[in-house]
């Protein structure tokens, strides 16, 4: 069994950065796939950026400049450096983990995080 810790949240001004990690325990990091989604309130959970296990990633279009996906195998942890955040971008984050390929729908993903909030002013 797969768990994983998000940390990073918080509340940032519009055009700042924030840093999101998601430490996993459990499972063999390395083999799996890993992603990102955001739920904003009365919205459904949505893909935001996945890294396979060697390192490709794939970022939805609307933060596809903004947002990087990272991952370090050693210290099984996955990271999401934001920036130039938006109002938009307001909602509650989520770490995922996978096995085998990377995805973007969420029903693939195996495991999630608790979820933490990342709240941008205007």
């Amino acid at each position: 069994q797969v768990q994983l810790v998000e940390s990073g949240g918080g509340l940032v001004q519009t055009g700042g950065s924030l840093r999101l990690s998601c430490a996993a325990s459990g499972g063999t990091f390395s083999t799996y796939a890993m992603g990102w989604f955001r739920q904003a309130p009365g919205k459904e959970r949505e893909f935001v950026s996945t890294i396979s296990w060697n390192g490709n990633t794939f970022n939805r279009a609307s933060v596809k400049e903004r947002f990087t996906i990272s991952r370090d195998n050693a210290k099984n942890t996955v990271y999401l450096q934001m920036n130039n955040l938006k109002p938009e971008d307001t909602a509650v984050y989520y770490c995922a983990a996978r096995r085998g390929l990377i995805s973007t729908n969420r029903v693939d993903y195996d495991y999630w995080g608790q979820g933490m909030q990342v709240t941008v002013s205007s």
